[in-house]
């Protein structure tokens, strides 16, 4: 039943949005829409090479978009490009082949397990992870291409 999904503890993750907002500054954005339902995620990110330094995130999601986007907010900084890869691609397969959930600082994802009964809800659940990499991935390459062109 769809009512199984939405748990307090999770309820409780969707109200309580971490590093909401946008950085009037950052090194890259990224903005990911669920066209099924609307769901819409932009996050901004400052790196250090590929790791995260700096992190604000709009998010206009159901619960389940916006659970995800808390736990994103709560454990971000300091996350490398491939951490936050190698975590969508788990949360994905989670979600999509009934894998097991993210380890590490984002095992909170574990939560939204449940969703993989629902095919539609999973491109909400995705999209601060799926932002945040093409985020972090834009601005790492444009520190190398600013680093390449600065030592010409």
């Amino acid at each position: 039943m769809i009512d199984d999904l939405y748990s307090a503890k999770l309820l409780r993750l969707a109200a309580e949005m971490p590093r909401a907002g946008r950085l009037s500054d950052p090194h890259a954005s990224s903005e990911k829409v669920s066209k099924l339902c609307g769901s819409r995620i932009v996050v901004d990110v400052k790196v250090d090479g590929d790791r995260v330094t700096d992190f604000a995130q709009d998010v206009k999601a159901c619960a389940l978009g916006q659970a995800a986007a808390s736990v994103l907010g709560a454990h971000v900084i300091g996350a490398s490009l491939a951490e936050l890869e190698d975590t969508r691609d788990a949360f994905k397969a989670m979600l999509k082949a009934g894998g097991p959930p993210p380890r590490g600082r984002f095992a909170d994802l574990a939560l939204l397990a449940p969703v993989k009964d629902y095919p539609a809800r999973h491109t909400s659940t995705l999209l601060a992870f799926e932002a945040v990499a093409e985020a972090v991935r834009d601005a790492a390459q444009l520190a190398r291409t600013d680093g390449a062109k600065a030592r010409r």
